[in-house]
């Protein structure tokens, strides 16, 4: 009776860490899985990181997207998005001046339609790698606060991509290497485990 609880022990504690060590190994997945190459996106920069400019930025971008959305969601080509889009950014400044004036900020504002440089983020298990990618830029004030960004055409905008994980640079190297230690640390632990249930399965 107790070696069978033994070997129901093992094969349970075998089942765990072939799921970890799966899990580990699960690749990244591209950024084209997700967002076509042919897309149009929406980064909006704000002045600040003060409670009231991130309140401004995301009430711009409430009325921005639900604009654009009306513009786009019916239509199934790059060429004819970018051309509505362009061809109403007076509409896009617009929106942008009148978030401003119901919270009395007077700042300087800019709207436009152009290639911008976006850093690697990773969203879920997704790299969506950096670059210059064809956006609706907003840049409010000085443009040193949080940015947000979504995917305008075709509508993702329902996916904040901009709450993704940057990619660690240099400066993370050592947190990355307490992570591999912790890491080694459990394998060692688990591999202790076994030893010492294969012991007593022996005995």
């Amino acid at each position: 009776m107790k070696q069978r609880i033994h070997i129901y022990i093992f094969l349970s504690l075998s089942v765990l860490l072939l799921s970890w060590e799966a899990n580990l190994l699960k690749p990244v997945q591209a950024d084209e899985i997700l967002i076509p190459e042919e897309s149009i996106r929406l980064r909006i920069l704000a002045n600040s990181n003060s409670p009231i400019d991130q309140q401004v930025k995301h009430n711009i971008r409430n009325a921005v997207n639900a604009q654009i959305t009306e513009w786009v969601e019916l239509l199934d080509d790059v060429d004819d998005a970018r051309d509505i889009i362009g061809e109403n950014i007076d509409d896009l400044n617009s929106i942008v001046g009148e978030e401003l004036e119901k919270v009395g900020n007077d700042e300087s504002y800019n709207v436009s339609l152009t290639e911008t440089s976006f850093p690697t983020k990773l969203y879920g298990d997704r790299l969506y790698p950096a670059g210059d990618y064809e956006a609706v830029l907003i840049e409010l004030g000085d443009g040193q606060g949080d940015n947000w960004w979504c995917v305008l055409f075709p509508p993702l905008c329902f996916l904040d991509f901009s709450n993704g994980d940057a990619v660690a640079h240099e400066a993370d190297e050592t947190p990355k290497e307490e992570e591999n230690e912790e890491e080694v640390e459990v394998s060692f632990f688990i591999v202790e485990i076994f030893t010492s249930i294969v012991d007593r399965f022996k005995a």
